[in-house]
């Protein structure tokens, strides 16, 4: 199949495109940008005329819910959201059921994946067996496998001598742990600790819950990385969700530092605050629970000036059933990942960002965190590299719309983003030059 897509505005920020150029792609793969062989007969055009022609979205944090969930999503469902939001590949959480501790598991789920030719599926492996956070797991047997890195998804490990010989293991291998920074105790509460939380009677998250963690993660890998002074880093800690202030400020620190560390935030923690909850409003069960304005401003501020990598959508669908309830005993998560572009795009808006930091975000930064694990497609996930598999999103930024949930492909219809006016649809999206989404269609 030849495609080309037409005169659209071609932003990579991993070459420094950004031009209005023709795209030109053949037996899936890109063979030019701007300079469109002579020869070359498209079976299909695509008019991008008006539009952004970028590299394929990259969600670093989407569960699909299954195995074991499929009340709240299916493969299916969830990677035809995922196109529809043009994301063409994703990092699916280890905490499916049963969890991703066995090289089996993960073989189904990657085979189930690539028959739907949607988005490319990158698991991480449970770091603990069992996400119990007591025995680590067979790792290498998980690499070989597909994993692209190793972690607890939200069960952090309360032995610290365990999370010390999860840090000593990888580094072995040069595995990237990927941890989200909660205190064990002090992360049982169900929003943010406040006035706000006090007023409406519910447990609360300190900030410190993160701080405390993040210091821990930290010091952890100072002592690995101290042990090989001079040489490439033996073990990478990605730090997911980040929600507080003071949380930026460490990983700023930690970076400036020369550590090797890389950090995501969501869309909810980037837009949304505890006022939000409102009247004990269950779609903002979230985890990590959304905090104060000043946290949020952090977030803002640290994804735009590169303390944070990436924007993720943290996508997890929640039944119906499991949101009608006391917001105490509600079950967090959102569907969020055909949201990703827009609110991406609202956050430049109101930031005034630059469109390239904002690509970067969905693309070259959390490819970045891939890395070497993503083997062969490392030199094509995440830009639009000519001989590259061609991965693309037609996005027009101008075209605004209204989030309907009963609208979203996704089976889960929960999130708090329900009647806000997006700016940003995704026209078209392509997965290894097949057409796995067309907004006309």
């Amino acid at each position: 199949m030849k495609i080309l897509i037409r005169q659209g505005r071609v932003i990579d920020p991993a070459s420094g495109t950004d031009r209005v150029a023709d795209v030109a792609i053949a037996a899936g793969r890109i063979i030019g940008v701007g300079s469109v062989p002579a020869d070359f007969a498209p079976n299909r055009v695509l008019d991008a005329a008006g539009c952004w022609v970028l590299p394929g979205l990259v969600d670093l944090s989407v569960r699909l819910r299954e195995p074991g969930q499929e009340h709240a999503g299916m493969l299916e469902s969830e990677t035809a959201a995922a196109v529809a939001g043009g994301v063409t590949s994703l990092v699916c959480p280890p905490d499916t059921d049963p969890v991703l501790d066995e090289p089996g598991l993960v073989d189904m789920l990657k085979a189930r994946a690539e028959k739907l030719h949607r988005a490319r599926l990158f698991p991480l492996g449970a770091l603990t067996r069992g996400l119990q956070g007591e025995v680590l797991a067979e790792m290498v047997q998980l690499t070989e496998r597909g994993c692209v890195g190793f972690g607890q998804a939200d069960r952090p490990i309360v032995n610290t001598q365990v999370l010390q010989r999860a840090f000593q293991y990888a580094a072995t291998f040069g595995y990237t742990l990927w941890l989200r920074p909660e205190d064990p105790w002090l992360s049982k509460g169900v929003m943010a600790s406040g006035a706000l939380a006090t007023r409406l009677g519910l447990s609360g998250v300190p900030a410190a819950s993160e701080v405390i963690a993040l210091h821990t993660l930290l010091e952890l890998l100072r002592g690995i990385v101290g042990a090989a002074p001079g040489a490439a880093p033996p073990v990478r800690l990605h730090l997911c969700r980040l929600s507080t202030a003071a949380g930026v400020a460490l990983v700023r620190q930690a970076k400036a530092e020369g550590l090797p560390v890389t950090a995501d935030v969501s869309v909810h923690q980037l837009h949304l605050t505890d006022i939000d909850i409102g009247y004990y409003d269950t779609r903002l069960r979230l985890q990590p629970p959304v905090r104060q304005q000043r946290d949020r401003d952090a977030l803002r501020q640290g994804l735009a000036d590169g303390t944070i990598d990436a924007l993720v959508s943290d996508h997890n669908p929640v039944s119906a059933d499991a949101k009608a309830l006391p917001f105490a005993e509600a079950e967090p998560g959102a569907t969020a990942v055909e949201l990703l572009a827009g609110l991406a795009l609202k956050w430049a808006e109101q930031d005034g960002v630059p469109a390239a930091r904002v690509v970067e975000v969905l693309t070259a930064g959390p490819a970045r965190v891939l890395g070497a694990r993503l083997g062969t497609l490392q030199a094509s996930v995440g830009r639009l590299a000519v001989g590259g598999v061609a991965d693309v999103c037609v996005l027009d930024p101008a075209t605004t719309w209204r989030v309907e949930p009963g609208q979203l492909r996704s089976q889960g219809r929960h999130t708090p983003f329900a009647g806000h006016a997006l700016s940003g649809r995704v026209r078209a999206t392509l997965v290894g030059g097949h057409v796995a989404f067309d907004a006309d269609a």
